[in-house]
């Protein structure tokens, strides 16, 4: 299956930069039926795009070239740090102290996830093959998420952001993102709806578990040979982390170890996810088309914050840079930012940037409004 990913941020880094936004066609393969996603469109933007100015800057910048030191060096870095923290599982041992240790592990789990993510968008190698291989170890493997469900979900999520009929990010499920969705909730869905913002992160402790659950689901989905790669690393990670607790704890301290980690990993990662679009302008579906500069900057927010922000955020603070050039490798964005900000300026283009407190109040606030009708 070729990564949807991939083949989105390829067509920016060839110079074709509308074929994002003409979006990510999803399609059936003949061998198993399962869903793959590839580039709808690979023309060069015409001369008129109000994006091509800022593609060719950027890329005059060189801030398209991958940095393939710096991702070596930050994934050695995080495999020691994961190393690490395993370690000093085993030196504490059967002891209720070892609990304490979830938390970094959680922190670090959240680093795998972003590697995984970015060798997903192609930023760290321009070979489909060695991202394939880096999202599989560190998606499926260490994560025991599969790989192939996020980039299919999250391609779709990058050509259409917050678009209603075809960003799987705001389709209704245990939350809703508009007043129309959350008219037809009832019963024990209307009473999560009513209370969906305050309910939000104690949520998100459940999401470590839905990001397993979603990836074996989706095997059936997937072609036999991908599925069976993706099958025996996902069993493979359960084997080996369950190996992990019960080696290191009882029985009882291992479940209570497993579910709080996956309790901080989950809130980590929405912590992380929560602030990029949520509360952010959502194309009419029966509107007009925007184009790629306006549907990607328009539906996004950026985080301020130092070096600090960047690492626990993993470059995802950049939101509006990341979407308008998904292959751009995480160190460049910040980089990009200048540009960008100063070419929606010219245009008399909003662009959203807030601190990290403000934009869960907006995510938050965003949830509350939609909850309304219900209240």
């Amino acid at each position: 299956m070729p990564q949807a990913m991939a083949a989105a941020a390829g067509a920016t880094r060839d110079g074709a930069g509308d074929a994002v936004a003409e979006g990510v066609a999803a399609r059936r393969t003949a061998a198993g039926g399962a869903t793959d996603t590839e580039c709808a469109a690979t023309a060069v933007p015409s001369q008129g795009s109000d994006f091509t100015p800022l593609l060719r800057a950027v890329k005059g910048q060189g801030l398209l070239d991958r940095r393939t030191g710096w991702y070596a060096t930050g994934i050695a870095v995080n495999l020691a740090a994961l190393a690490a923290v395993i370690t000093g599982m085993f030196l504490l041992g059967d002891t209720w102290w070892t609990l304490f240790l979830a938390l970094p592990l959680a922190v670090f789990w959240a680093r795998t996830a972003f590697i995984g993510h970015d060798a997903g968008h192609a930023q760290i190698t321009g070979g489909r093959r060695a991202g394939r291989a880096i999202g599989l170890v560190h998606a499926n493997l260490l994560l025991g998420m599969n790989e192939a469900w996020w980039n299919d979900k999250h391609a779709r999520h990058h050509a259409n952001p917050n678009h209603i009929d075809k960003d799987p990010d705001v389709a209704v499920g245990a939350l809703v993102w508009t007043q129309h969705q959350a008219a037809r909730r009832a019963g024990f869905a209307g009473w999560l709806t009513r209370n969906q913002a305050r309910l939000f992160f104690p949520m998100l402790l459940l999401e470590g578990i839905a990001l397993k659950i979603s990836g074996f689901q989706y095997l059936r989905r997937q072609p036999a040979r991908e599925r069976l790669l993706s099958a025996l690393l996902l069993v493979a990670h359960l084997g080996l982390y369950a190996a992990l607790l019960l080696t290191v704890l009882s029985p009882g301290k291992a479940v209570v170890f497993a579910l709080l980690h996956h309790a901080l990993f989950g809130l980590h990662l929405g912590m992380a996810f929560a602030p990029n679009h949520k509360g952010m302008e959502m194309p009419d579906p029966d509107g007009e088309r925007w184009g790629h500069l306006r549907r990607q900057v328009l539906t996004s927010r950026n985080v301020r914050g130092g070096i600090l922000t960047d690492w626990f955020l993993g470059g995802l603070n950049y939101q509006i840079e990341h979407h308008l050039f998904p292959s751009m490798p995480r160190p460049h964005l910040r980089l990009a930012q200048p540009m960008v900000r100063a070419h929606c300026q010219a245009l008399g283009m909003p662009y959203a940037e807030t601190g990290l407190v403000e934009s869960y109040r907006q995510a938050l606030r965003h949830m509350h409004e939609v909850g309304e009708p219900l209240r």
